[in-house]
């Protein structure tokens, strides 16, 4: 098995791993934007999280990934009852797919063969569980995109076509990147997603430096380098599960409520989806802090992750939806 390269040794671009530790402590975040250069990382983070969680637990064949045989969805005609333990999926939605591919369609083998109505599943099964990566996702067709979020959100992918009604499971954390000099995504698209980063190639020297370094050793010598980031791994490990056993536990006051309410009135942000993610993130970040209320650090620390991609765009504005969040946050929470 190839391992890919560990969450903890990667250099900076601590707004992205934060992002994605949050959303694998709450999956109900949203999902991940991540705007910037090539070569920042991106892809890496992502298969590095997976890798770093345990592993999960299903029914040995089942195409969904279903934890329990009374979860296989009829139609996969799962005949074993193992439970098994499988790396958490991290599935990668190519450019070109079509719809067929991803939602699933008839298995056209099996009607030319056996005469039978049967159903193939898409990249959405197999995501299930795990995570759904999109590189280049402002490239993306907008029914596509649009197809994916609310699969996204609602958790299920539902399949009417050519004689054929399925429904299953499909609950993924969506990671979505791309270089927004190549294209934007549409406003409405942009505010599905829960969190947001914009990374940029590291121009610090020293920076750098510590990526080559470390990139070398890992291609020089994998286990030598795996084993010597094992414990901040595991250290990390420890901090997601822990988080995620006490984030339904975490108390926010009605004074926060009316801070999450305020500070979305004041950048302007459309809808009540701001505050509610706005919420839900700073609470996975107090979990993942090992604290049980929510305050007002938690709001300020998260605030540019859930809200920077949910402004309306000021041309005048040069420093950037962030740079605005931030003025915002420092005006509202003090």
């Amino acid at each position: 098995m190839t391992h890919p390269f560990p969450f903890s040794a990667i250099v900076g671009q601590n707004a992205m791993k934060q992002a994605m530790i949050l959303t694998a402590i709450d999956p109900g975040i949203g999902g991940v934007l991540v705007f910037g250069d090539r070569g920042t990382g991106k892809s890496t983070a992502v298969r590095a999280l997976a890798a770093l969680l345990p592993p999960i637990q299903q029914v040995d064949g089942c195409p969904v990934n279903s934890a329990r045989v009374e979860d296989c969805p009829d139609w996969a005609e799962v005949l074993r009852t193992d439970i098994v333990e499988k790396p958490t999926p991290v599935v990668d939605l190519p450019l070109g797919a079509t719809e067929d591919r991803v939602v699933g369609a008839l298995d056209i083998e099996r009607a030319l063969t056996r005469g039978e109505k049967a159903f193939e599943p898409g990249l959405l099964a197999r995501a299930n569980r795990g995570y759904l990566y999109i590189d280049e996702v402002n490239l993306l067709e907008d029914h596509i995109v649009d197809l994916l979020l609310d699969v996204a959100q609602s958790g299920e992918n539902v399949v009417e076509r050519e004689g054929l009604s399925i429904r299953h499971p499909a609950k993924f954390v969506l990671v979505g990147s791309g270089n927004p000099e190549e294209g934007e995504l549409r406003p409405q698209l942009l505010d599905r997603f829960g969190l947001s980063v914009e990374v940029a190639s590291p121009t610090d020297i020293n920076d750098r430096v510590e990526v080559i370094r470390r990139r070398d050793s890992f291609d020089a010598d994998r286990m030598t380098f795996m084993m010597k980031w094992q414990g901040e791994e595991e250290r990390i490990r420890e901090r997601i599960l822990a988080a995620r056993a006490l984030v339904k536990d975490v108390k926010a006051s009605d004074k926060i409520l009316r801070d999450c309410a305020e500070l979305c009135i004041a950048l302007g942000s459309d809808g009540l989806r701001g505050e509610l993610t706005l919420l839900r993130t700073a609470r996975a970040l107090a979990a993942y802090r090992g604290h049980g209320r929510v305050t007002r650090r938690h709001l300020r620390d998260v605030a540019p992750l859930a809200l920077s991609h949910r402004l309306r765009r000021d041309p005048l504005d040069e420093a950037g939806s962030g740079a605005r969040v931030s003025r915002v946050v420092a005006s509202v929470l003090g």
